[in-house]
């Protein structure tokens, strides 16, 4: 019943993450517009995105806490159910990882729906920029370096809650800027995998290969380093 629960709630917000993420290109733009910056000032619009991914991952936060623990990122479960952090099983995550699928393919197929014609090609999910074995790796090595630093910033990290959200804000920012040239990049096979299905990419192997495969190699060996440098404490044994 709670591996269940878990599902409904990554489907929830799952679907709400990707009809939301996916605006952050276009509402960084209108943003940047209106208050008269124009032309290619990267630190102007780095500095806007950052501040709409924190107050995405800072609301999507309370809401997955709402929802009993909840995810949109089917890598960030597997990298915390490696660290030993969390009480997933393989069944739950079972249950888990087609159920965000799912979100973000309605996430994609809404926003898609709704978004006005004059802005639809500033939305859309990640795409391969590269030969398919550099992208695989790109990935994979992105996907390593997200999950390793949100390992320690949430469970070694500041106390606060404000800053821990400043931190991831500037970190997934900064390295979908790094990965722009490669695969999008996307960090997410579901949200990948959604807005596949969207343009009928979902059944090919560069799918499986980059956006998935490789991702969840780099999210369990995040996890596995960040056990290796800070190994949870033993249990003594009662004498």
């Amino acid at each position: 019943m709670g591996a269940m629960k878990a599902a409904l709630g990554d489907v929830l917000l799952t679907f709400m993450w990707v009809f939301c993420a996916s605006t952050l290109g276009l509402m960084t733009s209108l943003i940047a517009n209106a208050i008269g910056l124009q032309g290619p000032e990267l630190w102007a619009s780095f500095g806007i995105t950052t501040c709409l991914v924190f107050v995405l991952v800072f609301v999507f936060t309370i809401i997955g806490d709402a929802l009993g623990g909840a995810s949109f990122n089917p890598t960030g479960t597997a990298s915390f159910y490696a660290a030993g952090v969390g009480a997933d099983t393989l069944f739950s995550m079972a249950l888990r990882f087609p159920a965000q699928t799912l979100g973000a393919v309605g996430g994609a197929l809404a926003i898609k729906e709704v978004i006005p014609p004059q802005y639809k090609h500033m939305i859309g999910g990640p795409s391969l920029k590269v030969d398919l074995h550099t992208g695989a790796i790109a990935e994979g090595v992105l996907t390593f370096l997200i999950s390793f630093i949100v390992l320690i910033i949430i469970l070694r990290g500041p106390r606060s809650s404000f800053l821990k959200t400043l931190l991831l804000a500037v970190v997934t920012v900064a390295l979908v800027v790094a990965g722009s040239v490669y695969t999008g990049p996307s960090m997410n096979p579901a949200n990948a995998f959604g807005w596949a299905y969207v343009d009928n990419r979902h059944n090919t192997w560069e799918q499986f290969y980059v956006y998935w495969i490789c991702p969840f190699i780099g999210a369990i060996l995040a996890a596995w380093v960040f056990r290796a440098l800070f190994p949870p404490p033993t249990k003594q044994k009662k004498a």
